[in-house]
């Protein structure tokens, strides 16, 4: 018997050739195996943007946001705008609410930025409870704020929104642009989908947001693109408190309901 060193014949291209669960004939029969491929050091670095190597870069990011969130307990994740100055009384509003979210028992989950997301992190911060961000690579955007005491920064939008909603008892939501908009009716077709269940969305400024909410229904409820029972989905409040609560009594309407043993509302 030949040693397995030994020189090969060429693989003869009518025959299957499989590679794992793929199974390639004729022309795509490939002239070199995985191995070679792997110890060889010449050629080009372009792998490394390839789309099984991004594949791998994503799944390290839902690794490494898993193991960082897990333990973290009952939480809220607060979006608003990075835009909003320190002097808006948009962003006294994030810190009252950030610290009336950690006296209520939750961690602050934001997107790590300035302006609404780092009002909600200092308030966390200031009153002692647990500050989260989690961060986006981004152009015009660098590094997690001053007052996030667990930081996980991500390269892509899906992995990072994946946290935001599956370490969270609800969301709180500042006025905000695009981003903001993206990340709440995300929140609501996840809802609507029967996706995640027991998931409060609180809009907290009416001035800002009743536009939306009229628009909603003048236009898409009307429209019939929408169900009436669509806008229950999501409360409007200008009350900290008012909107904190709306989390706590959605928590405890979950424990009520829930078997005991039961794991995370999301799937």
């Amino acid at each position: 018997m030949s040693d397995a060193t030994d020189a090969q014949e060429p693989w003869d291209a009518t025959q299957d050739y499989v590679k794992g669960p793929v199974v390639m004939r004729r022309s795509k029969v490939p002239h070199e195996t995985t191995d070679q491929r792997l110890l060889d050091s010449r050629g080009s670095a372009d792998w490394v943007h390839t789309d099984p190597w991004r594949v791998m870069r994503i799944q390290s990011e839902f690794v490494e946001g898993f193991g960082a969130l897990a333990e973290l307990g009952p939480a809220v994740s607060v979006f608003g705008s990075a835009r909003t100055q320190p002097h808006d009384p948009v962003y006294a509003l994030g810190e009252r609410l950030g610290a009336g979210l950690v006296a209520a028992g939750y961690a602050v989950i934001t997107g790590g930025g300035p302006g609404a997301m780092e009002a909600a992190n200092k308030g966390a911060c200031e009153a002692g409870g647990t500050s989260v961000g989690l961060g986006i690579e981004l152009p015009f955007e660098t590094g997690l704020n001053e007052y996030v005491d667990l930081g996980v920064n991500f390269r892509y939008f899906f992995a990072r929104k994946t946290m935001f909603v599956k370490y969270a008892q609800g969301f709180v939501v500042l006025p905000g642009g695009f981003g903001t908009l993206d990340e709440v009716f995300e929140a609501i077709t996840l809802v609507q989908t029967q996706k995640v269940t027991s998931f409060p969305i609180v809009l907290l400024g009416s001035g800002y947001w009743q536009g939306l909410i009229d628009w909603l229904r003048g236009s898409a409820l009307t429209a019939g693109t929408i169900n009436a029972e669509d806008l229950d989905l999501v409360s409007v409040t200008d009350d900290v408190d008012e909107a904190i609560s709306v989390i706590v009594e959605s928590d405890r309407a979950l424990a009520r309901d829930e078997p005991e043993g039961t794991g995370t509302h999301a799937e």
